[in-house]
């Protein structure tokens, strides 16, 4: 959590791979037909509707990072897990995300 803020005020970019290595969880918020149609290997699709139900399924002690089809929804997702205690960091679309991991 404390990184989170510190990267909030500093405004220094997040490493998205760093946070992978770490034990972060990605999150695909796209509904089940847009993820099956490609995504990023071990993300766990829980579609936007279903998260606020759903979040169970996700390890609070770690950090998540959530992604969709452009940034809108993973947005939204990060407010709703944040409101819930987790350490939630918005990756954006997924693809740019895959890129961003696999650089």
């Amino acid at each position: 959590m404390l990184n989170f803020l510190k990267k909030l005020f500093t405004g220094k970019s997040v490493d998205y791979k760093e946070l992978i290595q770490n034990g972060a969880q990605i999150v695909d918020v796209r509904t089940k037909a847009e993820f099956a149609g490609g995504h990023i290997r071990n993300s766990k699709n829980i579609p936007l509707q279903d998260l606020r139900s759903q979040m169970k399924k996700l390890d609070q002690k770690k950090p998540v990072i959530t992604c969709c089809a452009s940034g809108m929804r993973s947005a939204s997702a990060k407010s709703i897990l944040m409101e819930n205690g987790f350490e939630v960091y918005n990756g954006g679309g997924w693809s740019s995300l895959q890129n961003k991991l696999n650089s």
